[in-house]
C-alpha cells in the first residue's frame, strides 16, 4: 500500500531522515518505535505532506505522492492524527469531527451525519457530548476525538503520532483496542508510540528507528524476542 524509497528529510541543516526505505502492507498495523529525536514524527509529517523531502519517493497505492500538499494527501486517503492531539479547543466536539471531513463536505454532506454516528459508536464515551467544547474534555476523550476527526476523512491509511501521551493506562488499553477494531474493518494503520509494550501487543510488524534510520524491522514476535530490543525498550534483558 505504502512504499518509502530512500527518503531523506532535513530540518534546516540537520538531517532528520536518512535514506530510509520500508513498505506498509494493506490491512496491517505497523508500529514504529524509537527514542525522542529518532525522526519518527518527521517521518509521519513528511508522508502527510507537512515536510518536503530532500530526496526519495513516497508511493501510495502505486501513485507517487512525494511533496504533495497536506490537503492533497488527505484526498488520496491518508490521515494523520498528530502528537498532542491538536484539537480545536474552543469548537464543539461535533465541529471538530466535521473539520475532519472538510475536503468532502460539499459532495458528501448528506452522509456526514451517518459518519459522525459511526464515530460515536466507535467511541461511546463521546456520545451526548457533541455540543460540548472540545477543550472541556479529559485528555482521554480529547484523544478519542482526535482519532475520530482523523477517521472522518475516511482514510485508507491512518497514521497516529504518540496517541498514549499523558493518558492513564486504562485509557491507553481502550485506545489500542479500538485500533485493533479499526484494522479489522480494513483500515491500514501506522502507529508511532513510546508505550512499547502496548504498541507491540497490537502490532503486526515493527520498525525501530534511531537517528533518522531503521535499526530493526520484523514482525512483532521477532522484535519482542530480540534481546537488544528487550533491554532498550522493554526494560529487561533476555535470560
Amino acid at each position: 500500500m505504502l512504499k518509502i524509497k530512500n527518503l531523506s528529510v532535513y530540518h534546516g541543516y540537520v538531517q532528520a531522515i536518512k535514506e530510509l526505505s520500508f513498505e506498509v502492507r494493506e490491512g496491517e498495523l505497523l508500529t514504529i518505535l524509537g527514542a525522542n529525536g529518532a525522526g519518527k514524527s518527521t517521518l509521519l509529517g513528511t508522508i502527510a505532506g507537512l515536510h518536503r523531502p530532500a530526496a526519495g519517493e513516497i508511493i501510495f497505492r502505486g501513485k507517487p505522492i512525494t511533496g504533495q500538499k497536506p490537503e492533497r494527501v488527505v484526498r488520496q486517503g491518508i490521515s494523520l492524527v498528530p502528537e498532542k492531539r491538536e484539537i480545536f479547543s474552543t469548537l464543539s466536539v461535533l465541529d471538530n469531527l466535521m473539520l475532519g471531513a472538510f475536503h468532502r463536505y460539499r459532495k458528501n454532506k448528506s452522509v456526514l451525519r451517518k459518519d459522525v454516528e459511526d464515530i460515536l459508536e466507535l467511541f461511546p464515551a463521546l456520545q451526548g457530548r457533541e455540543s460540548e467544547k472540545a477543550g472541556s474534555l479529559s485528555g482521554g476523550l480529547q484523544q478519542m476525538l482526535a482519532i475520530g476527526r482523523g477517521l472522518m476523512s475516511r482514510p485508507a491509511l491512518l497514521m497516529l503520532d504518540e496517541p498514549s501521551i499523558g493518558l492513564a493506562p486504562l485509557v491507553v488499553r481502550e485506545i489500542m483496542s479500538i485500533l485493533v477494531q479499526l484494522k479489522k474493518t480494513g483500515v491500514t494503520i501506522v502507529l508511532v508510540e513510546q508505550n512499547t509494550k502496548s504498541a507491540l501487543n497490537v502490532a503486526d510488524s515493527v520498525l525501530v528507528m534511531e537517528r533518522g534510520g531503521i535499526t530493526h524491522s520484523g514482525n512483532s514476535q521477532d522484535i519482542i524476542a530480540d534481546a537488544l530490543i528487550q533491554e532498550a525498550y522493554l526494560g529487561r534483558a533476555q535470560a
